[in-house]
């Protein structure tokens, strides 16, 4: 039986991915904060000499952008010196590393989907903390898959939530219509990842449900495909947060010159997602 260490396990994706492999045949050992805290050094290396994982999958991770900004040092502490612990103590067991990342490490404007061998450039202390564990990890191991992801959704706080819980209250909204992505669904990211960790994929490897859209139009789609339309009423306005990128829809490149089966496109899986749900919060 497989031995999988899940980091952040009770984020978006960790929870997703716990879902899906729960009911496959792994010995899943899952961590948050509490648990372990992948900072310090000799938790990490006591935990991986103890559970003996056979995969290592890092959704651990600062990631409020704001709070980034104001704790530089925590930021580059969980998001890049973190990520290098893991990496040590993955090398001490040949274990494969599976590390989530973001789109937010691309900051040229651009209006042209970003693929795996475009060139980064990180705006935002965020986003160069975690480029900085991109780097550490592509440094210190030779057995690991780093995922790209973005606007990403699924159980507990995010942009559907959001949208859907003001539809509920029947207040207004304004958003952005000038800050371009990939919603992505943390269901069809888990499948992904789950591949991952079955076969022997290595690399940099951007995984978002195909397509891009604003953040206004996301608006609209969740209320559209959640039949709330007509219970909010959604103003676009121009983002002026210098903190995160305008556009940054990112192309599965290397899924496909793999191989790899893409997710869905995104409004499928928006739609697969709020009909599960049944549109509630």
């Amino acid at each position: 039986m497989k031995r999988i260490w899940i980091t952040g396990a009770d984020g978006h994706i960790g929870s997703a991915l716990t879902k899906l492999l729960d009911s496959k045949d792994y010995y899943l050992c899952l961590t948050d904060l509490s648990d372990c805290d992948i900072t310090d050094i000799d938790q990490v290396k006591q935990f991986v000499r103890i559970n003996h994982p056979d995969v290592i999958v890092n959704c651990a991770g600062y990631t409020d952008v704001q709070e980034c900004e104001a704790n530089i040092d925590y930021a580059f502490k969980v998001n890049a010196i973190g990520v290098r612990n893991i990496a040590l103590a993955a090398n001490s067991i040949h274990a494969k590393v599976i590390q989530m990342s973001t789109d937010d490490v691309f900051g040229f404007d651009s209006d042209v989907p970003y693929n795996e061998f475009d060139d980064i450039h990180p705006k935002t202390v965020y986003g160069k903390s975690k480029a900085a564990g991109e780097k550490l990890l592509t440094q210190l191991s030779d057995r690991f898959v780093i995922i790209r992801s973005s606007w990403i959704y699924g159980i507990g706080r995010d942009f559907v939530n959001t949208v859907l819980e003001a539809a509920e209250k029947g207040e207004t909204l304004n958003v952005p219509n000038n800050r371009y992505a990939s919603p992505t669904s943390a269901s069809e990211l888990a499948k992904i990842i789950a591949y991952f960790i079955d076969n022997d994929e290595y690399g940099l490897y951007h995984v978002v449900c195909p397509g891009g859209c604003s953040r206004y139009d996301f608006a609209k789609a969740i209320l559209e495909y959640s039949g709330k339309t007509d219970k909010l009423e959604l103003y676009p306005v121009l983002s002026d947060n210098l903190h995160r990128p305008a556009y940054s829809v990112l192309d599965n490149m290397m899924l496909r010159l793999t191989g790899i089966e893409e997710p869905v496109d995104w409004r499928t899986a928006l739609k697969d997602y709020l009909s599960e749900t049944g549109g509630k919060l």
